[in-house]
């Protein structure tokens, strides 16, 4: 019997990165055994998008290159919230905000932006690169339409915490990440990380981003 496939949702990951003397590291946590999706795999910090992210007030809104790229496969506004949910995600799961001091603003601040603007901070969108998009294969019990994003650790705050849903939070260096037992996609996008800061472009002028997904029994990596 063939199982309908389920819809994938929109999600954001982000991917930080720390570059000390001759060592490049990445923040990775390891998922509970527990969870459906990617038990015990280490991960970047991520999730899916909610309602609040339609409302954030950031310090600066995303780059136009940024937000070019990432309408190419929704709406400016989802588009947004997709940035605005890396943001948040990696909050909650690792103590962390990638943030600027916040602009003043009398308009409705939603509970879980409320840490940031507490502190006069506020998520700062223009630190985000887009680097990768990747959707779950069909036939799988949880899907994502995942857009993976890099920023560098000079721009956050905090200390490493978190809500428990990611363990092991730690920097680790670059060639040690590829060792861990880590999700294929988390690898290739460890490998597009490699590629980008070895190859150092002027990321305004970056005109495509990779997507990898699947079309029948083949994995497809096209630029969009």
């Amino acid at each position: 019997m063939i199982t309908k496939s389920t819809r994938p949702k929109d999600a954001a990951t982000l991917a930080l990165i720390k570059q000390e003397k001759n060592q490049t590291s990445v923040l990775m946590g390891q998922r509970g055994k527990e969870q459906v999706f990617m038990p015990e795999r280490y991960v970047f910090p991520g999730g899916a998008v909610e309602t609040c992210d339609r409302y954030v007030h950031p310090s600066a809104e995303l780059r136009k290159n940024v937000w070019s790229r990432l309408s190419r496969s929704c709406s400016p506004s989802r588009a947004r919230a997709l940035a605005a949910a890396a943001i948040r995600e990696t909050y909650e799961e690792t103590g962390l905000m990638l943030a600027d001091p916040s602009i003043t603003t009398t308009r409705k601040i939603q509970d879980e932006w409320q840490p940031f603007h507490a502190k006069g901070l506020a998520p700062a969108l223009d630190k985000l690169d887009y680097i990768y998009r990747a959707v779950t294969p069909p036939r799988r019990t949880r899907r994502f339409n995942a857009r993976f994003f890099m920023a560098s650790a000079n721009d956050l705050h905090g200390t490493i915490t978190g809500n428990g849903e990611l363990h092991d939070i730690a920097w680790v260096p670059l060639s040690e990440a590829l060792e861990m037992p880590i999700p294929q996609i988390t690898r290739i996008v460890l490998k597009e990380i490699e590629r980008l800061l070895e190859c150092s472009p002027t990321r305004n002028n970056v005109k495509k981003t990779p997507f990898f997904h699947r079309v029948g029994k083949k994995y497809i990596l096209e630029m969009e």
